[in-house]
């Protein structure tokens, strides 16, 4: 019996294999020739003319202010954007949820800033390729579980393996805060309640202790080599960002307390539901925040309904930098609907190019790859996509080309190849 669970196990591991190849080097110059270009600062170009060559955004300008060059792409009444970002993201990590071989988003441990997430990426994921026809095409995959879970990376989703995959390395550190209260029960329990958590203050003290620990081994050479307080040395030299989840009013004043005590550079606010409660104290230490998925319901019953759509307007009208996640229930999976989620801050107020910004221009400068990614600007990787209309409408966002470092990817997945295969089933059968 045994040797059958393995022979089920090996066979469905096998059948998770994504079916595309990585398409090839850009060999000759395109261009984009008459969409509605998003630059993703805030920008937007008509008639625009988008061309890149060799992997790089070589010129954006508007129809007749400049020369298109090699192959053109007419693309008269669509719209060219910049690759959405899905940051704090287990895409790569886990296929199957109810199959334990398929997960590796969690370490065993309390503090693993030496844990890679990038190393157990899967490139050929199945879920990964999905996310490609709604225009997400790079992410920053994340580790998950203890205080402090390990290290992510940022990825572009076309690739033949991990190390292929990287496009940043190593990019920050991951912590999850400790929460001063918790919900009882399960969460169909129409008598759950709030509860104190009375381990808080111990549990920041250990991890007083543990960076006290780390400092003291960054600020000395006389210790022996110690490969998790070797990972920490960025935090205090400013080459690594802390991304810290946590959502709570008071434990976010607490953690700007922690940023200054240590004086660390670069922090990041990861969830930050009650973010609108200490806006302007976020603002003043400038702290940027990935902000929870916006399709979710409020913590409290006094909250407004529809606190999460308008969440990314409230933090970005007190001028904090705001990039937006996806974290969640089935958050592989939801990763899709990045976009989408962007949208639905656009209904409730937020101006759209403002909320492009939050799922491209801002997350690359939050994940510090904005030098190269992020906008459609000229210099940067010619990451981008061409949808026939609004990419953050669900029922616009209908992708004809996309492109990852220039080259051109395909939009198929399995989940196209089934949409078509019963669309022609049912075809058939209405023929009859």
């Amino acid at each position: 019996m045994k040797y059958l669970f393995s022979l089920i196990i090996s066979f469905t591991i096998l059948n998770l294999s994504a079916q595309q190849t990585p398409a090839p080097e850009q060999s000759q110059p395109i261009s984009i020739v008459g969409a509605t270009a998003h630059i993703g600062n805030g920008e937007v170009v008509e008639n625009a003319i988008v061309v890149f060559e060799s992997g790089k955004i070589t010129q954006v300008s508007k129809l007749g202010e400049g020369e298109p060059k090699g192959k053109i792409i007419q693309a008269e009444g669509k719209h060219v954007y910049p690759g959405f970002i899905a940051p704090n993201s287990t895409l790569g990590l886990a296929e199957i949820d109810a199959v334990r071989a398929t997960r590796d988003e969690d370490e065993i441990g309390t503090f693993l800033p030496h844990i890679r997430s990038v190393i157990a990426y899967n490139a050929e994921s199945k879920i990964v390729e999905s996310m490609r026809p709604n225009g997400v095409l790079m992410g920053q995959i994340t580790p998950r579980g203890g205080r402090i879970s390990g290290t992510s990376s940022i990825v572009q989703f076309d690739a033949w393996n991990w190390e292929d995959a990287i496009v940043k390395a190593d990019d920050g550190i991951h912590m999850n805060w400790p929460r001063s209260f918790s919900r009882s029960g399960n969460w169909y329990d129409p008598d759950r309640r709030y509860e104190i958590n009375k381990n808080y203050t111990k549990q920041l003290d250990e991890l007083h202790t543990f960076f006290d620990k780390s400092k003291a081994y960054y600020q000395s050479d006389d210790f022996k080599k110690n490969t998790v307080y070797e990972a920490m040395k960025g935090l205090f030299s400013g080459d690594k960002t802390l991304f810290v989840h946590v959502d709570a009013e008071k434990e976010m004043l607490d953690l700007l307390a922690f940023k200054k005590e240590y004086n660390l550079k670069n922090i990041v606010i990861v969830g930050g539901a009650e973010a609108h409660r200490v806006a302007n104290e976020i603002n003043a230490a400038n702290v940027p925040v990935l902000l929870q998925r916006v399709h979710s319901t409020p913590n409290f019953e006094g909250d407004d309904y529809d606190l999460p759509y308008k969440l990314p307007k409230l933090l970005s009208d007190k001028g904090i930098l705001v990039g937006l996640e996806t974290s969640g229930q089935m958050e592989r999976m939801n990763t899709r609907n990045l976009p989408f989620y962007a949208g639905t801050a656009v209904a409730y107020g937020l101006d759209k190019s403002k909320a492009l910004s939050m799922i491209t221009l801002n997350t690359a400068k939050i994940l510090g790859i904005d030098d190269f990614t992020g906008s459609l600007e000229v210099g940067k990787d010619a990451t981008l996509f061409i949808s026939q209309g609004d990419a953050l409408d669900m029922q616009s966002n209908k992708l004809s080309h996309a492109f990852i470092q220039g080259r051109k990817i395909s939009l198929e997945s399995h989940q196209t190849e089934l949409y078509k295969r019963y669309s022609n089933k049912y075809d058939h059968d209405i023929d009859e």
